[in-house]
């Protein structure tokens, strides 16, 4: 009798690809939180010396923001798609993404501020934020070029 092969106690590929999703979720996270760190830094020093506006503040920390975490982004969590170079398509298409998310943050943090502290307001803000990026940057932004079709079991 021979042994059983490597291959035959591999995952199988759809748990392959649940697992990298996963990982590249872990990883997104870890991007974001230094840029929410950035993002909030900006925001709150915009609201205190710029403008009372919400809106502006908001959209200007996450200009300032998207571009920090789309090259931390190239880099790491989405390496293997963008082989670590950073490309103007990819850019806009990582800013055009975000716009969904920034809108979604911005009546997210509005309508929030009716409600609670500004401070947990924006945390809320934050939150949403996560989910639709990425969801957008996975899945549409930094897709895989291609990816082997799965075997017949």
């Amino acid at each position: 009798m021979t042994p059983p092969s490597p291959a035959d106690n591999a995952p199988p590929a759809a748990a392959r690809r649940e697992r990298k999703v996963a990982l590249k979720a872990v990883s997104f996270a870890m991007v974001g939180l230094v840029n929410t760190a950035v993002d909030a830094t900006i925001f709150f020093l915009l609201l205190a010396y710029a403008t009372s506006s919400l809106i502006v503040a908001n959209v200007g920390a996450w200009l300032i923001a998207v571009t920090g975490s789309y090259m931390m982004n190239s880099f790491t969590t989405f390496a293997a798609e963008t082989g670590r170079q950073l490309r103007l398509k990819d850019y806009l298409g990582f800013v055009a993404s975000g716009l969904a998310a920034v809108t979604a943050t911005t009546i997210t943090v509005v309508i929030a501020a009716k409600f609670l502290p500004i401070w947990a307001a924006k945390g809320i803000a934050i939150l949403v934020s996560f989910a639709v990026n990425f969801s957008i940057t996975h899945f549409v932004v930094f897709r895989p070029k291609s990816e082997p079709a799965d075997e017949a079991s």
